[in-house]
């Protein structure tokens, strides 16, 4: 089997936009969209991210350890950047940290079972060769 994608579940009422988040700020293209769920790619990338429309009221208690990850050399930053263009469309935002090289936002109306987590290139050099 080859990996091929991830998913993960936004409320209805928030999935445009942070739909549109992922598209204006962070570059991913559609792929796909049924009436329940969207495909996204960023450029580079080789994996999937597909988000699913969930009318659930009940947040995942523990989802700050489900993360859609990404690397910046200045990860606090760019997970704040995401944070206010949030309040700008009316959404809850908080930044919050791991360590002081791993950060996560939460958009608690929106991220279902999930944070967008934003780390130091470092954290992801595995000493993996292909």
């Amino acid at each position: 089997m080859q990996f091929n994608h991830v998913a993960n579940r936004l409320d209805v009422r928030h999935f445009e936009t942070v739909v549109s988040m992922f598209k204006e700020l962070l570059n991913f293209s559609e792929l796909r969209r049924t009436e329940r769920a969207i495909w996204l790619r960023q450029p580079g990338a080789n994996v999937d991210l597909q988000f699913s429309r969930s009318e659930i009221s009940n947040r995942d208690s523990d989802k700050i350890r489900s993360q859609v990850s990404f690397l910046d050399d200045d990860p606090k930053t760019a997970l704040d950047r995401l944070a206010n263009w949030a309040r700008l469309h009316g959404m809850e935002a908080e930044v919050g940290s791991y360590s002081d090289k791993e950060f996560y936002l939460d958009i608690p109306d929106a991220f279902i079972d999930f944070v967008v987590e934003a780390m130091l290139p470092e954290m992801a050099d595995y000493g993996l060769r292909s």
